[in-house]
């Protein structure tokens, strides 16, 4: 159990790593922009374009989950 928390936090670490950088910043400001982070992904037309829509702002959402965690 041990061996897993330690890979956990090594991996939040690489994820602050990347992301913390002024070339992730800019990732992560063109990902926002991307993968509908500050609006709808609701389709009126097509559920299987809305539920691609939210898979891609679900890894979004992930990759902002980890930089934000505490050490």
């Amino acid at each position: 159990m041990a061996n897993n928390n330690n890979k956990l936090k090594d991996l939040v670490k690489n994820y602050k790593i990347v992301f913390g950088s002024d070339e992730g910043s800019q990732v992560i400001s063109d990902l926002e922009k991307r993968c509908h982070y500050n609006v709808t992904t609701f389709s009126k037309d097509s559920n299987n374009e809305t539920a691609f829509m939210e898979g891609q702002r679900s890894v979004l959402l992930f990759i902002k989950a980890m930089i934000s965690k505490k050490e």
